[in-house]
């Protein structure tokens, strides 16, 4: 006999000599039980919105096994404490309350262990955990709800379990009785009403949730559906604002070449701080300000905030930096490339309104000038390097005080400004054959599309040297890794033009300390490093009382101007309650004002890459 046609003999004989049994039968079954799969569901409601709350039930089913819930006696649920985009340790855990769990409708004991997590002890599979998330923060990177509306930033919302945070979930929405719209860039569930899914935690962190009455329109732009959820009463040309989002979406996927989302949607929160904006995976949350299309003024800084967030679906979102993703999100995720990733999205932001038409070629040189400008008159800047920059986003960036302008530079900045250099470095080494697109291309194609991961520091450097045809020391070694000065004009000379610092050399004295009038006093709210407030001895604080024996009242700068440089002030000030004169010698003025001037003559190849630089034809 065949081994296999033996075997069957002897279990037949087998079976036929032994008493039929549950004994028997299990011993001769070759099936093991069917695997279960666990699941997530999110219940978000808001019962009473005009108490800031928001009601969360996550239902867990069939978890047990997932997340060694028998084995261990106890699961360990937690809540995010950042999100991403917004590089700081935000603690959402502190707006929740009211923390509870049951199963099979009895309750379960839990306790708080860290900051951020509870301890459900059980092995039970299916369990059903409720608490609630105190919301009265309106920005584009915490929770809100209110009478009006509600707004969800889903890492300080829905708690995770490590071990499902790779599985698909579920949001189901139950909008308060009176408000009839749910926006979302997550998948809408076909044939039920307000539920959603995602295929992993990381998505629905990915997809802010705006609930209520909001207005929407949509347009199509690269072919892809985009919606635009409005909340807040702001009178707009819907028809006009439709058409210009979609030419600078359009001018946006022009860069890579291929839109990689199958819808997108834009929340726009229109309230009295306005300003801001946080990128996700196929959508954003801007917040800008009533009067946001008074003017046209305002009207292009709205846009050029669209095109910063929109291109973030491209630059963080897919081409990224290994660091920013997957995401821990009980910990900080260091990079010193945030200065490419949010950097250079701001020069995209320009960039993007020049090739779209909403810049003309002087204006665009003109930013490009100001954004020099605005970085070298920080003394910040000769202090701490991009690349630090953007490792102490933790604990620099978003928490500036008096003296940071001395003491670092923001990595948005001087990004966007190394992102300009770094374009007309790439056009003149490949004598206007690549880009700063072409860079983006490639990052875009070879590792979020062909090895689907972030790319690591040096093989950043590496693409871009590659795009340049030559060894960019200058750029990497000087400007993105040490604060030492840069060499503009190295990189503007390829296209004609020059930097020309066209400040006036006044013999003006210059004192150095930023001011804050109110009430009739002049309070002293920074000092500038070197300047004669800092060298003489003026603080933060102090209330300027007189200059000279003059009372100054709420207008310091009218009792300075027409001093002299290297004349001596006599200062007196209150501080702390006490009264002390102090004497000022004040100092140059070293502020800068940078211009780009076309050089006085121009070759053929200078003009062509001009042209190339700036989208003429």
């Amino acid at each position: 006999m065949k081994k296999n046609a033996r075997l069957l003999y002897l279990l037949t004989i087998w079976t036929f000599f032994t008493p039929r049994s549950s004994t028997a039968t299990t011993l001769v079954s070759d099936e093991t039980p069917p695997a279960v799969t666990p699941s997530v569901t999110y219940v978000l409601s808001m019962p009473e919105p005009q108490t800031h709350y928001f009601d969360v039930e996550m239902q867990l089913k069939n978890v047990a096994a997932a997340t060694n819930a028998k084995k261990n006696g106890y699961i360990d649920i937690k809540m995010p404490v950042w999100t991403p985009g917004s590089y700081l340790i935000r603690e959402y855990a502190k707006n929740v309350e009211a923390f509870t769990v049951s199963a099979g409708g009895k309750a379960v004991p839990s306790e708080k262990i860290r900051k951020n997590s509870w301890r459900v002890y059980t092995g039970e599979d299916n369990l059903t955990i409720r608490y609630r998330v105190y919301a009265n923060e309106l920005t584009v990177r915490t929770n809100f709800v209110d009478a009006d509306h509600g707004y969800v930033t889903p890492a300080g919302m829905f708690m995770y379990h490590d071990a499902l945070k790779t599985i698909p979930l579920r949001v189901v929405v139950q909008p308060y009785k009176t408000w009839t719209m749910v926006s979302t860039g997550l998948e809408p569930v076909s044939g039920e009403k307000f539920t959603f899914e995602a295929p992993d935690f990381d998505r629905l962190v990915d997809s802010p949730i705006e609930i209520g009455n909001q207005k929407t329109f949509t347009f199509t732009a690269s072919g892809i559906p985009h919606t635009v959820a409005m909340f807040g009463d702001v009178e707009y040309d819907e028809k006009r604002l439709a058409a210009d989002y979609k030419r600078v979406c359009e001018a946006a996927a022009t860069v890579v070449g291929e839109h990689p989302c199958t819808h997108y949607t834009f929340i726009v929160h229109h309230i009295p701080p306005g300003g801001g904006g946080l990128e996700h995976l196929n959508s954003t949350t801007l917040e800008t300000t009533r009067n946001a299309y008074a003017t046209e003024s305002n009207y292009k800084g709205f846009m050029t905030l669209v095109a910063h967030e929109y291109f973030h679906l491209w630059n963080v979102k897919r081409i990224r930096p290994i660091a920013l993703g997957p995401f821990d999100y009980e910990n900080e995720n260091y990079t010193h490339m945030l200065w490419l990733s949010e950097g250079c999205t701001s020069f995209y932001e320009d960039n993007i309104l020049r090739r779209a038409g909403f810049h003309t070629p002087e204006a665009y040189l003109t930013i490009v000038a100001n954004d020099i400008t605005v970085i070298e008159n920080q003394p910040g800047v000769r202090v701490q390097s991009v690349a630090e920059s953007s490792w102490d986003a933790w604990i620099k960036g978003y928490r500036p005080n008096e003296n940071s302008a001395n003491t670092t530079i923001s990595y948005y900045s001087k990004g966007s400004v190394l992102g300009t250099l770094l374009n007309l470095a790439i056009l003149a080494g490949s004598n206007g054959e690549r880009s700063m697109d072409d860079l983006m291309r490639f990052l875009y194609n070879e590792y979020y599309k062909k090895q689907k991961r972030g790319f690591t520091d040096a093989e950043f450097r590496q693409a871009a040297e590659q795009m340049a045809g030559r060894k960019l020391d200058d750029f990497f070694t000087t400007a993105v890794n040490t604060a030492d000065p840069i060499n503009y004009n190295a990189y503007f000379e390829p296209v004609g033009m020059q930097l020309v610092n066209v400040a006036s050399k006044t013999q003006d004295g210059f004192l150095g300390a930023g001011v804050s009038p109110a009430n009739g006093k002049s309070t002293i709210t920074s000092v500038r490093r070197g300047s004669a407030a800092y060298t003489g001895g003026l603080n933060v604080g102090d209330e300027v009382i007189s200059i000279d024996s003059v009372r100054v009242g709420d207008d310091l700068l009218r009792h300075i101007s027409g001093r002299r440089v290297g004349e001596t002030i006599k200062v007196l000030v209150n501080r702390a309650g006490f009264l002390r004169e102090i004497p000022i010698t004040l100092s140059q003025n070293p502020l800068v004002s940078y211009r780009l001037e076309p050089l006085t003559s121009q070759t053929p190849a200078q003009k062509a890459l001009y042209n190339k630089w700036l989208f003429i034809k």
